[in-house]
């Protein structure tokens, strides 16, 4: 009676009073074997370098599919005779099997005996591993052996057959089941066991994978040879059984004991695919680009959870022979190991239509290891906690250009110290002193290369505090001053002001100064922008995203805009283009490495010593580096090869022209090797 009802529920959906139920069943049933018959399943994310190289894979399931003509006829027998050997002949459903299921039911209430066919166990992967996301749970939901189950499997299986061919559901089926040690489908477990593909597959080999099939824990290969070469000898004898070795019975009997009897023949080191920013590629090295693009692209429409299933192919602007510089010159200033102290670069190539980013790097290693001077974060495009200095100075010298205040060859006043009525420090005047002797007037473009403290506070004075936090938005600290608060957190809506409204309304002269935490990316990108011609892009880790079937995917990028004008721009190349000369900030560090190319760069220091840095650029490549405390508790970083840190003591402090300016130079003489030597723009008279 049980089977009778069954039949009836399987071949009829729509009964009597429950027909609009019935019908919703109906529809799901059309919407889920329509899904697979599309066959979108879960595929592993690439990751290339800016030369198509792959650098890190994404994925939830390792998985390469392949095509039915691209699996090997002892796949094929093999899976069928184990599993569905009237496969060719029935209609989706083994009847048999099912009335047997449905007697037990009958008696104790559950559907614990199953011959499921081929079909019905895709229909049953289907649901544990897309559907689900191939957990316990959606597994046991997905096996859950009950006639409810069961009735629902066999209707979508019936409704299967009609849309797909025999050999599509077996291509199917073979794309999706799960054979242990992360692999999915037998393009991956091929890979993996064999280092082979699936149309190269021996009888051992694809009875072997056969035997695996929805058993990949029990029968793995490494962990219980003897059960799954008991099993793949199982599979052997079904084989025999179906004809597979020829109608010759003696002759095929010799085969499978021949074939019974090899090895089980997985290779010593499996071959699997790694996953995320840790074990591809060159980790250690290509890390932090890489885990800035997956947030980049999360943060821009392409989520972490589309990327882990979509099987997208991502190249990305990311320039190894940069990458390998940066991280070789980061390391010569501070070794990897170095305690409490962390020395990172970005490199960004300008121009008007995208700031492409070729290199993050830093001493650091990518990884897990913190005992090892590893870090899984993206230093080197993350906002840090710490100040980039005096390179804020060319944020109050363009601000000063742009409101007729100055020009880059007109004197300005140098006091040894300036106390201002503009700026407060309690009730007191904000008091500034230089670190040094300078002349008391000098031209724009000397003081930014010698960098005294007091011009630059009259300048923000005369510019306005307003307009010289917003000139640092405008050419490029977009993160850096609106996205986090004060303290370098990202916003949350409860946690405070961003940090630039924080400068603002507490009208904080000290910002010209470089206090405040800073991204060093984005440092990067304001020298970007102005060897751009004031043209602001956003720094872009992306060259082009495909989908799985080889189609542009448009992601939600920002537009580039024009921050300031042309000559503007072109003035601040110029008048940060001495840093570099007998008297700048920057001089050692640029002879030191043989550098003889024009170029705009600019060096920054903390008050404290916490942290120092360098920004520059020439019309092909802008970087900048940031050297800082990164222990638990910040310390002064004092000079020495290498730094070290020296507790409170600022009296041997570091400065902007050690670490930090020779780590740029020798990573830029690198990347400009045989290209031509380009010249500077030239300036427009009204901002002399």
């Amino acid at each position: 009676m049980t089977a009778g009802v069954l039949l009836a529920a399987v071949l009829f959906p729509v009964v009597g009073g429950v027909g609009l139920a019935s019908n919703r069943a109906a529809d799901t049933v059309d919407q889920t074997s329509g899904e697979l018959a599309k066959g979108e399943l879960p595929l592993v994310t690439t990751i290339q370098d800016m030369n198509g190289d792959p650098i890190a894979y994404v994925y939830d399931q390792y998985r390469i599919p392949v095509e039915y003509e691209g699996i090997a006829d002892t796949m094929k027998a093999a899976i069928i005779a184990i599993e569905d050997k009237r496969f060719f002949d029935h209609d989706g459903v083994d009847w048999q099997g099912m009335m047997r299921a449905a007697a037990k039911a009958g008696v104790d209430g559950e559907a614990s005996q199953g011959a499921s066919t081929l079909t019905q166990q895709y229909v049953k992967n289907y649901m544990a591993f897309v559907v689900g996301d191939g957990g316990e749970e959606a597994w046991q939901k997905a096996t859950e052996a009950t006639i409810g189950r069961k009735l629902r499997e066999a209707r979508v299986a019936l409704q299967l057959e009609q849309q797909m061919s025999k050999e599509e559901i077996l291509t199917g089926y073979l794309n999706i089941v799960p054979l242990g040690n992360q692999t999915y489908g037998i393009g991956a477990a091929s890979k993996a066991y064999f280092n082979t593909t699936p149309d190269e597959l021996t009888v051992p080999q694809a009875a072997l994978l056969a035997a695996v099939a929805n058993q990949p824990t029990a029968l793995n290969p490494g962990q219980a040879p003897e059960d799954a070469i008991k099993r793949r000898n199982i599979v052997i004898d079904k084989m025999l059984e179906n004809g597979s070795f020829g109608s010759d019975q003696e002759r095929a009997k010799e085969e499978a004991e021949k074939f019974k009897a090899e090895p089980l023949g997985v290779v010593d080191d499996l071959k699997l695919l790694p996953n995320g920013c840790v074990g591809a590629g060159d980790g250690p090295r290509y890390g932090f680009f890489c885990r800035y693009l997956i947030d980049y692209l999360d943060s821009h429409g392409l989520t972490v959870d589309m990327l882990r299933k979509g099987g997208y192919t991502i190249k990305t602007t990311m320039d190894p022979v940069a990458t390998n510089a940066a991280k070789d010159a980061a390391e010569k200033q501070v070794p990897k190991t170095a305690e409490g102290i962390a020395n990172a670069i970005s490199v960004v190539q300008p121009g008007t239509d995208k700031h492409r980013v070729r290199a993050l790097a830093a001493n650091r290693d990518f990884g897990n290891n913190a005992e090892a001077g590893q870090s899984a974060y993206s230093i080197p495009a993350e906002v840090t906690r710490f100040g980039a200095g005096s390179t804020y100075k060319v944020f109050t010298a363009a601000a000063a250009l742009e409101k007729g205040v100055t020009g880059i060859d007109r004197q300005i006043d140098v006091p040894a110290t300036h106390t201002s009525s503009v700026y407060k420090n309690g009730n007191k005047g904000y008091t500034v002193k230089n670190s040094g002797e300078y002349p008391a007037k000098m031209s724009l473009t000397d003081a930014l290369a010698r960098s005294p403290n007091t011009g630059f506070v009259i300048l923000e004075e005369k510019a306005g505090l307003n307009n010289v936090v917003d000139m640092a938005y405008r050419l490029g600290l977009r993160e850096t001053l609106g996205g986090v608060n004060e303290g370098g957190f990202p916003l949350d809506g409860s946690n405070g002001l961003s940090q630039g409204e924080q400068f603002k309304q507490n009208n904080s002269g000290s910002f010209t100064l470089g206090p405040g935490s800073t991204s060093i990316l984005e440092l990067a990108n304001v020298s970007a922008t102005l060897t751009s011609g004031g043209t602001w892009c956003p720094p872009t880790p992306v060259e082009q995203v495909l989908d799985r079937n080889g189609q542009p995917v448009q992601l939600q990028e920002e537009a580039c805009e024009q921050a300031v004008s042309p000559e503007i721009a072109d003035a601040m190349v110029n008048a940060l283009s001495r840093d570099t000369a007998p008297n700048g900030t920057a001089h050692a560090a640029a002879t030191a490495a043989g550098w003889n190319r024009p170029m705009m760069g600019k060096t920054g220091t903390t008050e404290n010593h916490w942290s120092v840095a360098f920004m520059g650029a020439t019309p092909q490549y802008s970087g900048a580096v940031m050297t800082y405390t990164d222990g638990a508790s910040p310390e002064v970083i004092c000079s020495g090869n290498p730094p070290r840190l020296c507790g409170n003591n600022d009296a041997n402090g570091i400065f902007g022209g050690q670490t930090a300016a020779p780590t740029w130079f020798n990573t830029m003489k690198v990347l400009h090797e045989g290209k031509e030597v380009a010249q500077l723009p030239p300036v427009n008279p009204r901002y002399r």
